[in-house]
């Protein structure tokens, strides 16, 4: 008998249509929001107005990339709208131009831009630390250790100004968040910069095997050797220091450091998180998804602008939103 006759077929595999929509549902949401509002709006689909909404999102969009691991080890950040504000005074205050008739802080003028750039980025990175070591050495729950450090920072940032914006600052620190480099925004690029460095310590380090794992199932990930103290605190300093730095470029685009930056700027990166499919019970989540999660905030608040929808309605719609992504987090889980 010839067995090559006995050999069965190779059948193509069965395209699993249903894990594809699950997998890309809010990338699809992306591309349909952005083809709707260019039906509507033809002006929305201008090279001019994607560019504004990626300078837009690009604040937000760099706290959610800190949020994101965050909340892959299954914990939350809430100081970081504050630690923004907190990183935008004092860097703005080490930004101050010797052209400006009063001096905020005489004596700290015309310094190199790379010193405010360091002095806001380093407050973040103390604030996350503080958090971090708050939360893995005592045991405090995360929402409570960042409630706390939320609402310091802020006071800290007012007392810091004495209340008031911080202004007159240097042309080389304000092409921070305001310059271009051809005819993309230096903001958007930072952002994209950032997101290829948080992709790859997630994806392809020990420090981003070790947050999913922790994530996971943190009993597991302690009992196989894995330093939960050591990795949490640096889970939650890398997420300070990226608010931070988010205060530097915010700062940087307005002329002004004020000690009323970042309000409610976290809800928005936890919803930006969550919205690309970060998953609030840990473990699960990527920074592309993150990403398209800020840009659907991005363009749904832009594209409502430009219809003259009230800025009251606007929220409505945000918080619909952001239910129906936390619904859909559910629903995966359980099919999982």
């Amino acid at each position: 008998m010839d067995k090559k006759n006995d050999k069965k077929p190779i059948l193509p595999k069965r395209v699993n249509y249903s894990r594809i929509l699950r997998d890309f549902s809010m990338l699809i949401i992306l591309i349909f929001m952005v083809i709707v509002f260019s039906i509507i709006q033809p002006a929305f689909l201008s090279g001019r107005n994607i560019l504004n909404i990626m300078t837009q999102i690009s604040y937000i969009g760099l706290i959610a990339l800190g949020v994101t691991m965050v909340i892959i080890a299954l914990g939350i950040d809430l100081s970081s709208g504050s630690v923004l504000a907190l990183a935008a005074v004092v860097a703005a205050s080490f930004a101050q131009s010797s052209d400006w008739e009063v001096l905020k802080y005489p004596g700290l003028q015309d310094l190199p831009f790379v010193v405010p750039l360091l002095a806001g980025m380093l407050v973040g990175t103390i604030c996350g630390a503080i958090n971090g070591t708050i939360i893995a050495k005592t045991g405090i729950p995360p929402f409570i250790a960042t409630l706390g450090m939320m609402t310091a920072a802020r006071g800290l940032a007012l007392i810091y100004s004495n209340g008031r914006p911080i202004s007159g600052l240097h042309d080389a620190y304000c092409f921070i968040g305001g310059g271009k480099i051809g005819p993309i925004p230096f903001p958007v690029i930072i952002l994209v910069v950032m997101a290829l460095i948080s992709h790859t310590m997630l994806k392809h380090t020990k420090f981003g095997k070790y947050n999913y794992a922790i994530g996971g199932n943190e009993q597991a990930a302690r009992v196989s050797g894995i330093n939960i103290t050591k990795y949490k605190i640096l889970i939650y300093t890398y997420a300070g220091m990226l608010a931070g730095l988010a205060g530097v470029v915010l700062s940087s685009r307005v002329s002004s450091g004020q000690p009323g930056f970042g309000n409610m700027y976290e809800l928005d990166a936890i919803a930006s998180a969550v919205i690309g499919g970060t998953s609030l019970n840990g473990g699960i989540g990527t920074i592309p998804g993150t990403l398209v999660g800020a840009m659907i905030l991005g363009v749904l608040n832009n594209g409502l602008v430009l219809m003259n929808v009230d800025a009251n309605w606007q929220q409505v719609v945000k918080g619909v939103i952001i239910i129906g992504a936390v619904v859909m987090d559910v629903r995966k889980n359980r099919l999982k």
